[in-house]
């Protein structure tokens, strides 16, 4: 197998997210890469594609539906900007649209850093109450303090 470009790693990591398919994860990302959610701070990031997985599904888990809509991709070398937006439809039903500028180095043919940017009061204004709470007793195990990495 020849080795990815940094689009192809980027395009194959959103296909497998879009599924929510939470265990192919680790064949798009590094063991070491840092999933950072910029509004949130780098406190709260996630570290590795198990730790990634678990993080993504305190966000995703108890959606009822989720949707990542393709966008505008630049490659510049081992940087990749991708402009995308996603649907998440809460079991309450609910329906957010929310917009994404999301920032991946890519290393080896896997990306190594992953920075989202996205508008936090758009997330809480539309997001139930009841997910909301459950977010106070998400599982926390995968939180990696990246200050100074990202």
């Amino acid at each position: 197998m020849s080795e990815r470009t940094p689009e192809e790693a980027v395009r194959g990591l959103w296909a497998v997210l879009n599924d929510r398919d939470y265990d192919g994860i680790a064949d798009w990302v590094t063991e070491d890469c840092i999933y950072y959610d910029v509004p949130l701070g780098p406190a709260f990031s996630a570290r590795g594609p198990v730790d990634i997985a678990k993080r993504l599904r305190v966000g995703w888990g108890e959606l009822a539906a989720y949707e990542n809509h393709d966008g505008t991709l630049v490659a510049d070398g081992e940087d990749v900007l991708y402009e995308h937006s996603e649907t998440w439809t809460f079991t309450t039903g609910e329906v957010l649209h929310l917009p994404f500028a999301t920032v991946h180095k890519v290393r080896d043919g896997r990306v190594s850093l992953w920075r989202d940017y996205w508008d936090y009061s758009a997330l809480t204004s539309a997001a139930p109450q009841e997910w909301q709470d459950g977010l106070l007793t998400a599982d926390t195990s995968w939180l990696y303090d990246a200050t100074g990495e990202v």
